[in-house]
Order: C-alpha cells, then sequence, then structure tokens
C-alpha cells in the first residue's frame, strides 16, 4: 500500500481534526493540506497541479465560505488523477446525485458512511481496482430526532 496523499475541505475545526485522526489511524494517508473554505481550496489546488500532488480530495458540502460543490464543479473535472469524494451530513439522494454530476467518484454520508469511507480509501491506498467502481449507497431513510432534540453532525466520527 502506498500512502494517499489527501486534501481535506471541511469548515468545522473538530470534524476536520476527527477525520484527520481517523485516516491515519485507519488507512495509510499523508494529509497534504487543508481548508475550511472554497477560496483556500481552490488556491492550493491552483498550486498543486502536477498529478502526483494528490491522490484522494474530500469535501464537504457546506463551508463557511463558498461551497463544497464550487470546489468540485471548479477541479474534479480538471485535477486528476485525484478521486474526488464528497463526506457531508447532507447526502440526500438528490445531493448525491448532484455530486456525482459535478464529478464526485463516491458520496458518503458523515453520520453513518464512515466504514465506507475508509474501506474505500483502504481500496485507493492498495490500488485495489475495485476502489475504481463507484459504490452503491445504501437506501437513505429518513431519521427521526426526539422533538426539541437536533442531531448531532459529529455523531459518526465521535
Amino acid at each position: 500500500m502506498h500512502a494517499l496523499k489527501t486534501y481535506i475541505v471541511e469548515d468545522s475545526p473538530v470534524i476536520r481534526e476527527s477525520l484527520v485522526a481517523l485516516l491515519e489511524e485507519s488507512v495509510p494517508v499523508e494529509v497534504v493540506g487543508t481548508a475550511e473554505d472554497e477560496l483556500t481550496a481552490l488556491n492550493w489546488m491552483g498550486d498543486h497541479q502536477r498529478p502526483d500532488d494528490c491522490d484522494l480530495v474530500i469535501v464537504d458540502i457546506y463551508l463557511k465560505g463558498g461551497s463544497g460543490l464550487g470546489v468540485l464543479k471548479a477541479g474534479a473535472g480538471v485535477y486528476k488523477p485525484a478521486k474526488w469524494v464528497v463526506f457531508s451530513n447532507h447526502a440526500t439522494p438528490e445531493m448525491r446525485n448532484r455530486c456525482l454530476e459535478l464529478g464526485a467518484d463516491c458520496v458518503f454520508d458523515k453520520s453513518n458512511e464512515i466504514d465506507e469511507l475508509l474501506l474505500y480509501c483502504n481500496r485507493l491506498a492498495s490500488n485495489d481496482e475495485a476502489a475504481d467502481e463507484k459504490p452503491v449507497p445504501p437506501p437513505v431513510e429518513p431519521t427521526e430526532t426526539a422533538p426539541g432534540a437536533t442531531a448531532s453532525p459529529t455523531a459518526g466520527l465521535a
């Protein structure tokens, strides 16, 4: 396995740090950079366009400034051979389709598809051809939250 050079676009410092720690613990990765907004991500990509600069870009949809969709739209078509993964709490069927249309290779839900993300990353690191097959996401069922309670955006990362 080779270390995946990974760039992460995530606005929440808590989630970003948890994701980096989880990836470093579970997958051979080298995190080559992070951004919390669209402009920072696009600037980094503009400065790192050699094919060996990055193997994997993990993007959240909602950012402090701009959008992960903007990052995906600007980068996925031209920033190859990197694989593009959307990792978001907003992985509705409609949003998954939109991300795939914009060039994402896979879309994973932060709240319940962390194991799938890690499996995908490990397959990429091992050059497993199965990683090139887009995983079929499980059916997304609406979750119910008790009255007055809110779902935690970091529930799956805890």
